[in-house]
């Protein structure tokens, strides 16, 4: 019986390690961190049907990916990018949006980005 009980102790002291660690790894925990302290953040998953999630300065984004023909291979060639609250971006200057596009070059650098209204039209605006 007391073996029992002790080995009943050990799985339970095992899940609930796993647990930890599941849960501080999670993705979804690392953006919503690095959103509230205003840092950059992109999370990408490696198929492209699948949309990215990015921070920066507190605001929230999606982007969703398209394949397309380049010179010697297929590739991602555009992106559309929005952001999650458009309240979320107040404040935010022409050079913020420049970086944030630059981080995603680093990723695909053959993509157009085109980003959704209103920071479309506020880019154009001399």
């Amino acid at each position: 019986m007391i073996w029992l009980l002790r080995l009943l102790l050990v799985f339970l002291f095992i899940f609930l390690i796993f647990g930890s660690i599941k849960f501080l790894l999670k993705p979804a925990r690392k953006l919503e961190t690095a959103r509230k302290h205003k840092r950059f953040l992109l999370l990408d998953n490696e198929e492209v049907i699948k949309n990215f999630q990015l921070t920066y300065n507190g605001a929230l984004f999606t982007g969703e990916k398209y394949l397309g023909a380049t010179k010697n291979t297929i590739d991602v060639v555009s992106i559309s990018l929005w952001p999650d609250q458009t309240t979320s971006i107040q404040g935010m200057a022409k050079e913020d949006f420049y970086f944030i596009e630059k981080k995603i070059h680093e990723r695909y650098p053959v993509a157009q980005i085109n980003w959704n209204s209103p920071i479309h039209e506020f880019l154009q605006q001399k």
